[in-house]
């Protein structure tokens, strides 16, 4: 029990970026410009000012240090609290995170961005305070939801492949599925539909191209997994 005079915490926003690059899942760091972990790795976040809500900030702070606005991402949402009192070397702060998804996601490089770059979630360099643990879980969200809803569709493009669709669910999962399985059980939820346009790749025959009944979260009338 705390019996100490009352301290108020520091709000903190941090923001994981997560899109599909080469088929591997990436996430957008930055590299910070001052102490504490200077010139680490970190994920774009900063202070949640007075009168700010934490999306507000979450918003401000990932275009102004990360380069991307919330606009292009396909889906953001409230990812977890992390208050951990050790977090940070200059005192207790708690930390809203958020989780965003998108695909072609090119961070602008202009005054104010602290080198925004994307790298493997399984293949991270060292990375200030707590955030190496923050992607972690935000990945295994992200692999847990993607049993539950469609949120796969925010990592790919409005048209794509059954083995598109196939391999960004492998790309998350981190481990290879089924084909025909995987078809089954995905056609049978009835969340995808037809095009009448093809993909030609090299010279394998043309691929149907499918979209989502819905461009938007919407759970799954059963557990895929």
């Amino acid at each position: 029990m705390h019996t100490g005079p009352y301290v108020a915490p520091t709000l903190v926003v941090d923001t994981v970026v997560l899109q599909l690059i080469d088929n591997v899942l990436s996430v957008l760091l930055i590299q910070r410009e001052k102490e504490p972990f200077k010139d680490a790795w970190a994920l774009p976040g900063g202070y949640c000012a007075a009168g700010e809500t934490t999306g507000e900030a979450m918003a401000r702070i990932l275009e102004t240090k990360g380069g991307v606005k919330t606009t292009d991402l396909r889906l953001v949402e409230q990812l977890y609290t992390f208050d951990t009192v050790a977090r940070d070397p200059r005192g207790h702060a708690v930390s809203v995170t958020y989780m965003g998804l998108g695909i072609s996601v090119t961070p602008a490089h202009t005054s104010g961005v602290q080198n925004p770059t994307f790298f493997p979630v399984d293949a991270l360099p060292e990375l200030a305070y707590d955030h190496g643990k923050i992607i972690e879980y935000a990945h295994e969200r992200l692999s847990a939801k993607l049993t539950y809803t469609n949120a796969i569709f925010a990592l790919l493009p409005e048209l794509f492949t059954l083995s598109h669709l196939q391999t960004a669910y492998e790309a998350v999962f981190g481990h290879e599925l089924d084909k025909r399985n995987f078809r089954k059980k995905f056609l049978s939820l009835d969340m995808i539909k037809e095009t009448d346009q093809q993909l030609r790749e090299g010279a394998h025959r043309p691929a149907r191209l499918y979209e989502f009944n819905q461009q938007g979260l919407e759970a799954l009338s059963r557990s895929f997994d």
